[in-house]
């Protein structure tokens, strides 16, 4: 997604209000806007990621960060696969996958590591949890013993950069413990027709300035972007709590039983947290990064 300048604008001296902004999509590649703003074709873009962040850098445009609980989450669906019914796979899968060689493969470093929870320290509520142990010797042991250990197991992602990375990586590392893994990756215009449907696939999940926001969408029974297939009595009635405390110390309490059974659940591979970046021309004036990605336009303007 590219921002432009309106055609034929013009201004005399200072900074000019943007009486005009066109908004260009040229799809998930992103050496496309790369190349556009070497060419001298536009003055914003939607994001940076990956290692287009540094060629932006070179072409001397301003970069703009934001910490954020921004995240992607590779995650096995039970209700649509019975591959994934098995509690003890769930978890042998999760934790054959270190998630600080995702976050340095699959987005080049640029973030912090989670949890397996979709919990994040910038979250008021975040409750800290003893850390997770990798043990990707465990992967095989848990596959035979259901009964898995020839079958072959379908990760599927968008074709978008660092997703398909991240997915990469992910995959890479369930195969180095013994998993038989296969890539899909899909344009957008496939991958979001089915998107939680998929078996085992990876998604993209914003920022929102509550843990709980995301969690009761989608690891509640009755969540609305429930892709896991979950459905935990104990989750939900904690959720149910945690939903009605204002107070952020007194849901935190109740965090540490829901990030609790989200890691024993094993339905989640979420690796990091994304810190979000932004380029613009050096004439471009009042933009930032947003961590939800808002665009406050009224405070936009070219010197």
């Amino acid at each position: 997604m590219i921002l432009v300048r309106a055609p034929n604008h013009t201004w005399w001296g200072g900074t000019a209000p943007l009486d005009e902004i066109q908004y260009i999509d040229y799809g998930t590649d992103p050496s496309a806007m790369v190349a556009l703003a070497g060419s001298d074709e536009v003055d914003l873009n939607y994001e940076s990621t990956g290692e287009y962040i540094d060629i932006l850098d070179g072409l001397g445009w301003k970069k703009f960060e934001a910490v954020t609980a921004s995240t992607i989450v590779a995650r096995f669906n039970s209700a649509s696969s019975e591959l994934y019914k098995e509690k003890s796979v769930r978890q042998a899968l999760q934790l054959s996958v270190d998630l600080q060689v995702v976050l340095e493969l699959g987005y080049n470093g640029l973030g912090t590591t989670a949890e397996n929870h979709h919990a994040c320290p910038v979250h008021p509520e975040y409750a800290e949890l003893p850390k997770q142990t990798v043990n990707p010797e465990g992967l095989k042991p848990a596959l035979e013993a259901a009964g898995l250990a020839d079958t072959e197991f379908e990760l599927i992602s968008l074709d978008d950069g660092w997703e398909a990375a991240t997915s990469d990586a992910i995959a890479a590392q369930m195969r180095d413990a013994g998993a038989n893994v296969k890539r899909t990756v899909m344009p957008g215009s496939t991958f979001w027709n089915d998107w939680q449907k998929y078996p085992f696939s990876s998604t993209t999940w914003n920022h929102r300035p509550l843990a709980v926001q995301n969690m009761s969408l989608a690891y509640t029974s009755t969540g609305s972007w429930n892709e896991t297939g979950m459905a935990n009595p104990d989750f939900d009635a904690a959720m149910a709590k945690a939903l009605s405390l204002a107070d952020a110390d007194a849901r935190r309490e109740v965090m540490v039983t829901l990030e609790t059974i989200l890691q024993d659940e094993g339905y989640i591979v979420q690796p990091f947290w994304r810190s979000l970046f932004r380029h613009a021309k050096e004439n471009v004036v009042g933009v930032d990064m947003h961590p939800s990605f808002e665009h406050h336009h009224y405070k936009w303007s070219l010197a």
